[in-house]
């Protein structure tokens, strides 16, 4: 049911937060869970739709999944890919590429059909880069043209062929379905990336009793192996805690703390990004969790200044961009990013959204076709509405935006933003002052 938010201007960000558990380790903690032998509990999962349908399609795939809390579930699995059991429907992903690619690996080395479909969004997104790798481990797959749209259906062998696999695009989630498919493999699966991308699924394999090798920007591992049963507990999502971050750095005076949230390198060079924009930002205390770094974060708000960001970090910052455009607009000085063609392949062509709602708000914003550039020293004014483009990141961009904005600021479509941040409003208005 489509519904919108009012965001009037705001003085500062003001308290202490805890974000949701981080999305990215929830999703693979329920597909490890699935097929390891025993029972896992996951603790602090997140609990946006994204999540939902990971946890619908284990359970569709014979895991038993009995629910402890809103954020607490026990999950027995199935002791590897090869013991899943073959799913009576089409496995809906909603509106999450997360779950659709790495559901893709697992059933890879299931020896049934799998059927794979989602939203319209996600039908439209490409999944060739995964079917590729998979077909020539000995998946057998077919789609919407040849294999790159849903929906997909996935004939899957129980001995799969290992494969030494160089991606041309840097992919968390690709990287993650050939290491997935590798469990299955007779021999050793390696991926080599053309940067570093977040590496959820090599820690927490990891931890889970998976030998896995790093090399450079290449991993492996060799299988036939399964992980074995963990009582994962899921750090606060730090692409989540991006938004508030940055909000409180856009307003003078600010002064925010969030606690419990994940400090994986791969997942805070936005926190970078910032400093090098003059942000004033402090990991107050940190410890690791099953290899992943966990902390608290600390950013005061202050004057910032514009950047420049190229292609070998945009890899890194790619979930955090529409946030940090965000930033830009009201940092002083001209800002650009390059390299960035992967945001028009997300839940809408970001680029063409950020851009689009910019001007509306009167923000100097221009459109490339692998990144945009972004006039600095904005002073939004809230337009008669701006659109989440069916998109949950560009929905909540807008709402930190809307908190420097002159006038009210009402966003349309604002369920999107439930998808991988349920609760995302009434947090929001709790640290405005």
């Amino acid at each position: 049911m489509s519904r919108t938010i009012e965001i009037t201007k705001i003085r500062r960000f003001s308290g202490e937060i805890s974000v949701p558990g981080d999305k990215s380790i929830s999703h693979r903690a329920l597909l490890l869970a699935a097929i390891a032998p025993g029972t896992s509990r996951v603790n602090g999962l997140a609990t946006g739709l994204d999540i939902l349908a990971t946890r619908q399609a284990i359970q569709r795939l014979g895991a038993v999944v009995t629910r402890i809390s809103e954020t607490e579930l026990d999950i027995e699995g199935r002791e590897g890919s090869g013991n899943l059991q073959e799913p009576d429907e089409p496995i809906n992903c909603l509106n999450s590429g997360t779950s659709v690619r790495l559901l893709s690996g697992l059933v890879a080395g299931a020896p049934f059909l799998s059927v794979l479909t989602g939203d319209r969004s996600l039908r439209s997104r490409p999944m060739l880069r995964i079917v590729e790798p998979l077909r020539r481990m000995g998946a057998s797959i077919m789609g919407r043209q040849e294999g790159n749209c849903l929906p997909l259906c996935i004939h899957g062998e129980k001995s799969l062929t290992p494969t030494d696999f160089r991606l041309s695009v840097a992919s968390a989630q690709v990287k993650s379905a050939i290491l997935l498919a590798g469990l299955s493999a007779n021999g050793e699966t390696s991926v080599t990336e053309p940067f570093q991308t977040r590496d959820h699924t090599e820690n927490m394999l990891e931890a889970a009793g998976i030998s896995i090798k790093r090399t450079g920007f290449m991993v492996s591992l060799s299988g036939p192996s399964h992980p074995i049963p963990i009582n994962w507990k899921i750090p606060g999502d730090a692409s989540a805690a991006a938004f508030f971050v940055v909000g409180a750095a856009i307003h003078p005076g600010s002064s925010l703390i969030v606690r419990d949230v994940s400090l994986n390198p791969t997942r805070t060079a936005f926190l970078e990004v910032l400093r090098m924009m003059g942000a004033e930002i402090e990991v107050l205390e940190r410890a690791v969790v099953f290899g992943e770094p966990v902390g608290t974060i600390r950013v005061n708000g202050c004057r910032l200044k514009g950047i420049s960001i190229g292609r070998e970090r945009v890899s890194l910052i790619i979930d955090e961009l529409p946030i940090l455009a965000v930033a830009m607009a009201l940092a002083e000085g001209t800002s650009l990013v390059e390299g960035a063609e992967e945001l028009r392949r997300k839940e809408s062509d970001r680029i063409q959204s950020l851009v689009c709602e910019f001007r509306k708000f009167g923000l100097g914003a221009d459109e490339h076709p692998g990144g945009f550039s972004i006039a600095g020293l904005g002073r939004p004014i809230a337009p008669p509405f701006s659109d989440a483009h069916g998109d949950h990141r560009i929905g909540m961009s807008l709402a930190i935006l809307g908190t420097a904005a002159e006038g009210t600021t009402i966003i349309r479509e604002a369920q999107w933003i439930d998808v991988s941040f349920p609760g995302f409003e009434a947090l929001l208005r709790r640290v405005s002052i």
